[in-house]
C-alpha cells in the first residue's frame, strides 16, 4: 500500500500517521521527493482502514500495490535511487563501469589489470577470490589469497573492489570489500540474501540463469527488506536454447526494469555473450537501453586465463569498448566519471 502526502504538511502529522501504521505491525518505507512524501506500507496491509487513511487531512491518495515486490518498487520510490562507492555512483545521470578478471590468479595478474582498466576509464574492480564453478575439478580461486590481492591492488591504484561472496560464513572477511557480488547462481540462496541485506554495503545483485524479472527482484527484496536499500541488478543473460553464445542477453529487461524498480541497472556482456568479440557491441546495446552501467572481464594474458578466457578483453581492447561507449551516454543522458 502506498499512502502520499500532500505537500507541505506539519512533519508531526506525517510522524503521527507513521507511528500509527508501525502501531499495526507494518513497516514503513519512506521516500521524500520535492512535490510530495511517500509512505510506503509493508507486511500485511488487509488490517488498515484505506478510507480512514484516505479521509486524513494531510493525505492526497493511498493505492494498495498489486506487485509482491515492495521496497523495490518504483511506486514506492519514485525517483531513481543512488548508490554511492566511494564517490562513484550508480543510478539516475550515473554511468560506471567495473572491469577486471573473472578470477585473481598472481599479484602480478591483478594489479597489471588494475592499472590497465583504470587507465581506460573504469571506476570499479572486479575480481574473483571464491569461484562458483559447474565442475568440481575446475579452478575455485584463491579463496582468502585473493582477496588479499585484491586489497591490495586497491591501495595500488584506488579502486574501489567488487567480488563475489558465496557463503555467509565468510562475511566478516569482506569488511574492506566495496561491493558484495551475490552471482547468479546464488540469486535464489535466501539465507544469503538476508545475510547481506544486514550489513552496511552495496550489493551488486545478479540475475539467475533462469529467472523471471519478478523472481529477480524478489531477491532484490530479500536484501532490502532486512535495511539494505544499496542494492544494483545485474543482466548477465539467461539460459535459452541458443548455443551459439553462452547465454542470451535481454535487453529487453532494462528498460522493463526502469518501469519498475527505481534501483541502478548494469550488464554484464563478456557473461552474457561468452565471447570477447561480442562484448563491444553488447555494451553499445546496453547503453541505448538505458544501462547505469557495465561490467566486463579484462585479463592481460586471456588464452592463459585460468577462468573464463574466452569471453574476457585485453586491456588494449578494453579500452577501444570505453572510447565506443563515451560518445553514446550524452545521448541517453548519462555521464562517466572523469
Amino acid at each position: 500500500m502506498i499512502v502520499v502526502v500532500k505537500k507541505n504538511q506539519n512533519e508531526k502529522q506525517v510522524q503521527n500517521l507513521m507511528n500509527w501504521i508501525r502501531d499495526l505491525g507494518l513497516d514503513v518505507h519512506v521516500s521524500r521527493g520535492e512535490n510530495s512524501t511517500i509512505i510506503g506500507l509493508v507486511g500485511d496491509t488487509s488490517k488498515v482502514d484505506i478510507d480512514l487513511v484516505r479521509s486524513l487531512d494531510i493525505v492526497e491518495s493511498v493505492t494498495r500495490v498489486q506487485e509482491p515486490y515492495k521496497n523495490a518498487n518504483r511506486k514506492f520510490h519514485p525517483e531513481d535511487t543512488i548508490v554511492d562507492v566511494a564517490g562513484h555512483k550508480f543510478g539516475g545521470k550515473h554511468f560506471q563501469i567495473i572491469a577486471g578478471p573473472c578470477s585473481v590468479e598472481s599479484e602480478k595478474q591483478i594489479i597489471e589489470v588494475a592499472e590497465a582498466v583504470k587507465k581506460a576509464g573504469a571506476t570499479l574492480l572486479r575480481g574473483g577470490a571464491f569461484k562458483p564453478r559447474t565442475s568440481p575439478y575446475s579452478f575455485q580461486g584463491l579463496g582468502l589469497d585473493g582477496l588479499k590481492l585484491l586489497k591490495k591492488a586497491k591501495a595500488e591504484t584506488g579502486m574501489p573492489i567488487v567480488t563475489e561472496l558465496m557463503s555467509e560464513r565468510m562475511l566478516d572477511e569482506y569488511e574492506d570489500v566495496d561491493v558484495i557480488q551475490i552471482g547468479a547462481r546464488n540469486m535464489q540462496n535466501f539465507d544469503l540474501l538476508k545475510a547481506v541485506g544486514r550489513v552496511d554495503k552495496p550489493i551488486l545483485l545478479k540475475r539467475g540463469i533462469s529467472a523471471t524479472i519478478e523472481e529477480w527482484l524478489m531477491s532484490a527484496e530479500y536484501v532490502m527488506s532486512e535495511g539494505n536499500q544499496n542494492v544494483i541488478l545485474c543482466e548477465r543473460g539467461i539460459r535459452t536454447f541458443e548455443p551459439y553464445t553462452r547465454n542470451t542477453l535481454d535487453l529487453s529487461a532494462i528498460p522493463i526494469l526502469k518501469e519498475r524498480t527505481h534501483l541502478p541497472v548494469i550488464v554484464d556482456p563478456s557473461h552474457a555473450s561468452g565471447v570477447a568479440r561480442l562484448v563491444r557491441p553488447l555494451s553499445l546495446a546496453s547503453v541505448g537501453a538505458g544501462a547505469d552501467g557495465l561490467i566486463i572481464e579484462v585479463h592481460n594474458d586471456p588464452p592463459h586465463a585460468l577462468c573464463d578466457g574466452a569471453q574476457s578483453l585485453r586491456p588494449e581492447q578494453f579500452d577501444e569498448v570505453v572510447q565506443s561507449v563515451r560518445p553514446l551516454l550524452p545521448v541517453v543522458h548519462k555521464e562517466m566519471d572523469v
